[in-house]
């Protein structure tokens, strides 16, 4: 093993290690399914309640034999601000630019994570759902991308963390991988197959959900800090199209 490998995956733990000691100062965590994770590489999508949600699956993922990346975030300039910073330095980022303006660089780095044996993790709705236990309509690219890569999709339900409350239970409910096996190469396949990844997250996440509100100043704020919810105040923003910055601090990663 080389010093450069080598101390990248002590990186990797110290992230991971970090990740849980501070999402576990306030929150429990709790994993169910998971037993059937695929062998090799394979793709992961999962709802995406709140900004909380990847440092979450960084810290908590279950497959510790693979190196886990989350697809993302969207940003026209990764060299600006503290959060995209951090993202350079732990390298657990594929990051993107607005409205496809590096659709074919981008394809084909999110597709060499996967041919290089690691795990993708991508939010399929494409930006954050504004509801606990509401999936909105998966982005087909998510087909497109375990098509070419030739590897399964893994449903992860996450509930719990669209409002965050001292010593709540966030749960990531991880369903069996979805087979690509049988469906054709194309729009077609890549529609079917999300069309499957649809239906399987839905149901991960059927039952009652706690949507109730924090009362805590500190709650509620942490519950919104960087999560970016235009469409809910301006009915023509066009969540494909990152709005200039007016700072240079955190910022949600719409994926």
């Amino acid at each position: 093993m080389t010093a450069r490998r080598s101390g990248a995956r002590v990186k990797d733990a110290a992230v991971r290690f970090v990740l849980r000691v501070l999402v576990g100062a306030y929150l429990r965590v709790r994993i169910d399914g998971g037993e059937s994770l695929p062998d090799s590489a394979y793709l992961v999508c999962f709802n995406h309640p709140s900004w909380s949600d990847p440092l979450i699956l960084v810290g908590y993922w279950p497959d510790r034999r693979r190196r886990l990346l989350i697809f993302g975030p969207r940003e026209r300039d990764m060299m600006v601000g503290r959060r995209n910073a951090l993202i350079r330095w732990t390298d657990r980022g594929v990051p993107f630019q607005p409205a496809g303006a590096d659709v074919v660089d981008v394809t084909r780095r999110a597709i060499a994570v996967l041919r290089g044996g690691g795990i993708l993790t991508i939010a399929g709705e494409g930006r954050l759902s504004d509801r606990e236990g509401e999936v909105l309509p998966l982005q087909v690219g998510l087909g497109h991308f375990a098509l070419l890569a030739d590897v399964p999709i893994v449903p992860c339900a996450i509930s719990g963390t669209r409002w965050l409350r001292f010593g709540k239970t966030i749960r990531l409910n991880i369903g069996s991988p979805v087979a690509i096996e049988g469906l054709p190469r194309g729009r077609a396949g890549a529609i079917e197959l999300t069309s499957r990844v649809q239906t399987a997250l839905e149901a991960l996440l059927a039952g009652p959900h706690d949507e109730r509100e924090p009362r805590g100043r500190f709650a509620r704020w942490l519950s919104e800090a960087f999560n970016e919810r235009p469409w809910l105040t301006d009915p023509s923003y066009d969540p494909t199209v990152r709005q200039p910055r007016t700072t240079s601090g955190s910022g949600q990663a719409s994926r």
